[in-house]
């Protein structure tokens, strides 16, 4: 159950919103820096009152599986909201853009249908290298991203139960 400490929630957020779970998609390309998104989040949404247990946790293998796996999951009523992560990088072959464009369009599409909300933490740097410097850089910024997406991802369940109660 979604519990908050802090003032400012509404306690009748999980009871006026779809499912009362939040999944969270990670690509596993680049799983090393990948993972500190996921990190980030479960430990920031600690902070923000939600139960590191009411989140469910979903590999899949590239970016491009992440707007299927969202569509499942938001038609199955089970969840609050999703957070889709992923690393599309441009490694030397042209591809990593249109990429991109169909993981975000994919998973718009999907949250647009399913009204489940969807935030993401899929970062596409215009250039990445497998060097040292590079990959700290994004190893310690999905940590930031983690943060990020879980206040993004507390408030957008907020603002739902608000309107949903308003209505």
């Amino acid at each position: 159950m979604y519990q908050r400490t802090d003032k400012n929630h509404s306690s009748t957020a999980k009871a006026n919103i779809g499912g009362n779970r939040i999944a969270y998609i990670q690509a596993c390309w680049h799983k090393d820096i990948v993972d500190q998104c996921r990190i980030a989040f479960i430990k920031e949404m600690a902070t923000l009152g939600y139960a590191k247990k009411n989140i469910d946790i979903f590999d899949v293998p590239g970016s491009l599986e992440i707007p299927l796996q969202a569509k499942l999951l938001a038609k199955s009523g089970t969840y609050a909201a999703i957070v889709a992560s992923g690393f599309i990088v441009n490694g030397g072959i042209y591809r990593h853009e249109f990429v991109a464009d169909a993981v975000i369009k994919g998973i718009m599409d999907v949250m647009l249908a399913h009204e489940v909300p969807i935030i993401s933490a899929i970062l596409t740097p215009q250039n990445y290298h497998e060097h040292e410097q590079h990959h700290r850089f994004f190893f310690d910024h999905f940590q930031l991203k983690g943060r990020e997406a879980a206040m993004a991802c507390a408030r957008t369940i907020e603002n739902i139960a608000q309107a949903k109660m308003a209505a």
